[in-house]
């Protein structure tokens, strides 16, 4: 399938879940992702998720990774004022937050940090395959920022689906997930 096409069926398969079988699957998810052997981390970068379209929240998983790595330094995204890019802010107890022109909830204030210290990425996604592709809303702002990253900083995305068999569509500059955590397992990817 194209991306387009995932994006359309993932959009609107999204929206069937109850709020009960949402939480019940992001508990699960929870479950998986504990199981990953994943290093002592130093900076964690994730998304804010967006209630509205369904995404899957990433509070568990921090409180997680907080609770296994004391002092662990948090970071979100902020559409650069280009609107081409994205920043990497730190977010702590003063951060203020609120909605940009897309819809997303991103920081007012907070320090800019270099994406290269990133040692883990919290993705979003609506779809991915098999080789640990993703298929995000289109506008290419997770792509453009992965390829600011470190390559070895970890890429980890969370679906309630399965994937698919493969995305046809994709692009040399798209960089792949090395794990998607879904409610019953844990993929890895290269």
């Amino acid at each position: 399938m194209t991306k387009q096409a995932l994006r359309n069926k993932y959009k609107l398969q999204r929206t069937v879940f109850t709020d009960s079988e949402k939480e019940k699957m992001q508990d699960l998810i929870l479950i998986q992702f504990q199981k990953l052997q994943l290093p002592f981390l130093q900076y964690v970068h994730t998304y804010l998720a967006m209630e509205e379209r369904s995404e899957i929240p990433t509070d568990a998983i921090l409180s997680y990774l907080q609770f296994r790595n004391p002092g662990v330094t948090v970071l979100i995204p902020l559409i650069a004022p280009n609107r081409e890019s994205m920043l990497n802010v730190v977010w702590d107890e003063t951060t203020l937050l609120k909605r940009n022109h897309l819809g997303f909830t991103e920081p007012v204030n907070g320090t800019p940090s270099n994406p290269l210290l990133n040692d883990l990425i919290l993705v979003p996604l609506l779809a991915y395959d098999l080789k640990g592709n993703r298929v995000g809303y289109g506008k290419g702002y997770y792509d453009r920022f992965l390829a600011e990253c470190r390559p070895d900083a970890l890429k980890i995305g969370f679906s309630y689906f399965e994937p698919e068999e493969q995305i046809n569509d994709t692009e040399d500059f798209d960089i792949p997930l090395n794990y998607c955590v879904t409610p019953h397992r844990c993929y890895e990817f290269g």
